[in-house]
């Protein structure tokens, strides 16, 4: 092997260093004498917290500042959250490897001082907090009542603003919670029949320049082609129904049996409407099934839904975690 240093681009919070750490382990383990040194990127999405991410309507909130370092060669690889990922790359950049996937499911976690054990038991009128417009649209598709507050910041801001609120709770990504192993604050695991996931939830996308051979190489070691099947299942059915933009839309991508599985739903804003489907065929088609499964949606009613979204000028960007 060639290279003998990697400098790794990463967002500093606590989540995203958690990330990088891991990558860092994992590249060590596989190539012992591979120097790999962190730097920490500021991003945009880093940097405006005072204003729902709906609002910003950006995309790479949170990938452009690294992608530009990387483009620069100032970093050799960058570190996302895939769902935070656009489906389209700054040219001259590529995804090199997916790593295996972690739980893709949302939870919720109750405030720690009102007592609810079960998501089913929240009253009427209950404040949920979220920072995603998909959460948003799924959770007033399945209780109406809810009166949902917009939330930012890293997992650690968000856990300090819900104790201090008078929120009932609010959902986050299991597998940032578990990551930083606050599995124990968690209320309820919410299952994909009330709320499907971000595309590409539960995985990391390890982003490189096109022309760097050797680094590609390197990080072949972490890639999980499972994963990444089905992921590109999931951003091929986003990327057909973006058309420069980004929607409230929960996907499932999964290969159960050596079949390609994947759910997905379009919702309304307010939650008042959605279409939902299913798709399914061999694992290496999983990017025809993402786009057929996209038409299938717009045709039942998706495109109506769309079109209302974004004459209102509203996006879902990714939310961390």
């Amino acid at each position: 092997m060639a290279v003998n240093r990697l400098i790794v681009g990463t967002r500093g919070s606590e989540l995203a260093f958690w990330q990088s750490t891991f990558v860092k382990s994992r590249l060590s383990t596989f190539h012992p004498t591979l120097r790999v040194e962190l730097q920490i990127i500021k991003t945009l999405g880093d940097k405006i917290l005072d204003s729902p991410l709906s609002k910003i309507g950006d995309k790479g909130l949170f990938t452009k500042e690294i992608e530009r370092a990387l483009v620069e060669k100032s970093i050799d690889l960058a570190v996302h959250s895939l769902k935070d990922v656009p489906t389209q790359l700054p040219f001259g950049l590529t995804i090199g490897a997916i790593t295996e996937r972690e739980d893709v499911r949302d939870v919720f976690i109750g405030h720690p001082k009102k007592g609810y054990t079960r998501f089913a038991d929240l009253p009427s009128g209950a404040q949920i907090a979220t920072g995603s417009l998909r959460r948003k649209s799924q959770l007033l598709q399945h209780r109406p009542d809810f009166r949902i507050v917009d939330i930012r910041g890293n997992l650690n801001t968000r856990m300090h603003k819900l104790e201090s609120s008078d929120w009932d709770g609010m959902i986050l990504a299991r597998a940032g919670v578990k990551r930083l192993g606050w599995d124990s604050l968690i209320t309820e695991i919410l299952p994909v029949d009330v709320m499907l996931p971000a595309v590409g939830q539960g995985a990391l996308a390890l982003e490189v320049r096109d022309d760097d051979e050797d680094t590609r190489q390197i990080i072949g070691s972490l890639h999980h082609e499972e994963t990444a099947r089905a992921v590109v299942g999931e951003r091929t059915f986003l990327r057909f129904l973006e058309g420069g933009c980004q929607v409230p839309i929960g996907t499932y991508g999964r290969i159960e049996n050596e079949i390609f599985k994947l759910d997905a739903v379009i919702g309304s804003i307010d939650g008042t409407r959605s279409v939902r489907g299913r798709i399914s065929g061999s694992p290496s088609a999983s990017a025809h099934l993402g786009e057929e499964l996209a038409q299938q949606l717009l045709s039942q009613g998706g495109k109506e839904i769309l079109n209302e979204i974004r004459s209102l000028g509203s996006s879902d960007q990714p939310v961390e975690p």
